[in-house]
């Protein structure tokens, strides 16, 4: 049986962290991951299930898909596809970076229904910002494939 994925951050982890309670509504609690050596993206929590460990030996490699698509991994049971974030957005894939010496991680989101591992080399820290000061991404942010 596939067992590729182990919990490493779950929703009852999230809540155990005791964060400070949000003061004002406009302020929101983001996970920070990087994507390049400059770049990071800073992803709601709320948009996220889980975090999980990924063991890519184990991945299920399906054909025919694109090469962001990692592949499938078992979790809780379910089929979670697996996709390679850095690569989906143009940056160079996890492999070419010699990054998968360490087990990335799969930041599990919901999208239409299905849920999806976004796989990252590694998360950052939970971050509280105003909604208001943050920037949405610039055309030509991510570098095309």
């Amino acid at each position: 049986m596939l067992n590729s994925l182990d919990p490493v951050v779950t929703q009852t982890n999230l809540d155990l962290l005791n964060l400070d309670p949000l003061t004002p509504e406009t302020q929101v609690r983001l996970l920070r991951f990087p994507l390049g050596f400059e770049d990071s993206i800073l992803l709601p929590l709320e948009q996220i299930t889980e975090i999980i460990r990924v063991n890519l030996p184990e991945v299920l490699l399906v054909p025919e898909m694109p090469s962001c698509i990692l592949g499938i991994g078992n979790w809780r049971s379910e089929m979670l596809w697996l996709v390679d974030l850095k690569q989906l957005v143009g940056y160079p894939p996890l492999s070419e970076l010699g990054q998968v010496s360490v087990s990335p991680v799969a930041i599990v989101v919901q999208a239409n229904d299905q849920s999806v591992g976004l796989v990252v080399s590694q998360v950052n820290e939970i971050e509280l910002h105003e909604l208001e000061q943050l920037q949405p991404p610039t055309p030509g942010l991510f570098p095309q494939s």
